[in-house]
């Protein structure tokens, strides 16, 4: 059975499932944290993710890598896709809201492209790449408002949220490398990825995630759906729309998860929400699109001065990119 066998059927239904599950990480985490540390929360996320994309691989009767250098390298992509950036967001979240930790994740794109040129020989830094980069990192210093006088917990947890986005685009690239060009099946991918970075907690867990649990129903159905949805069946509907409409077309959930994210905090956990956070969310968008040549006008500008053929970039920077 292919993992793609329903992609075409209800593509604009994953995609909305696929906006509101990513958006609403943030507001899981937060809600996990009400009884559990970071660490436990990463426990518990990674675990049942993992058990769902084995029952997904089971059911399609998808074989994983034999080959111990893929594992190799999938254990690299899960430390920097998973493990690291997990711990980040849900320590974070301790001190700012899940809006604010929703619109950081936003500039993964920015993160993974700014990695792309430093680290891909052929990758050259255009002049639309260039403006896109800067505008964003524009929006991100908007959020950060450096002229209200950031507390030291505040602006720690902020710079945590940032190196989380700078890990997914350590992530991306390295699977883009290393791991892409052997043409192996998306899920089996995720489902070992997910699973080594389960195990990696797993190992951990008797030094980082020893403090008291207090769970509640809201605690235990948030680490579920955060687990499983989020970080488990997140990938396959991810996987379905970019065979049904395209990496391009796919990779636009990116631009909706903070709109999700902020909004779910307002209305969920009443966070507070400055005028400089939607304003710097809605400039890092604008330079992901730029960067990715996506504004027309700009992006003719940009056909005549980037190389010929879709970059490792773009390609890289269209994977998961959930809390």
């Amino acid at each position: 059975m292919s993992t793609t066998s329903s992609t075409s059927k209800w593509p604009l239904a994953q995609f909305v499932t696929l906006a509101l599950v990513w958006g609403a990480s943030f507001l899981f985490i937060a809600i996990g944290l009400e009884g559990l540390s970071p660490a436990q929360v990463v426990l518990g996320r990674l675990g049942a993710g993992a058990v769902a994309l084995a029952a997904i691989s089971l059911a399609a009767r998808q074989r994983l890598p034999t080959e111990p250098a893929v594992w190799a390298h999938l254990l690299v992509v899960s430390v920097l896709l998973c493990v690291a950036p997990f711990l980040l967001y849900s320590w974070a979240e301790q001190t700012i809201g899940s809006g604010l930790a929703s619109i950081y994740n936003a500039t993964t794109p920015l993160m993974t492209t700014l990695v792309a040129l430093a680290a891909l020989p052929r990758e050259r830094p255009t002049r639309v790449r260039l403006l896109g980069l800067l505008a964003g990192f524009l929006g991100v210093v908007i959020v950060l408002g450096p002229w209200r006088g950031t507390g030291g917990g505040t602006l720690a947890a902020q710079a945590s949220c940032l190196a989380a986005t700078a890990c997914y685009g350590l992530g991306f690239v390295y699977l883009r490398r290393f791991v892409s060009p052997r043409g192996l099946p998306a899920l089996s991918l995720a489902t070992v990825q997910v699973g080594l970075g389960a195990l990696i907690m797993l190992i951990l867990a008797p030094w980082i995630a020893t403090a008291p649990v207090h769970l509640t129903p809201r605690v235990v159905v948030s680490i579920l759906i955060l687990g499983m949805a989020g970080t488990g069946l997140a990938y396959v509907w991810n996987t379905n729309l970019v065979a049904a409409w395209g990496a391009a077309n796919a990779s636009t959930v990116t631009y909706l998860t903070p709109v999700v994210g902020v909004s779910l905090g307002v209305a969920v956990l009443s966070e507070p929400v400055s005028w400089n956070q939607p304003v710097g969310a809605v400039i890092v968008v604008a330079g992901i699109a730029i960067s990715q040549g996506r504004l027309s006008g700009v992006g003719r500008w940009g056909r005549r001065h980037a190389p010929v053929g879709r970059s490792a970039a773009d390609q890289s920077s269209r994977g998961r990119t959930d809390a």
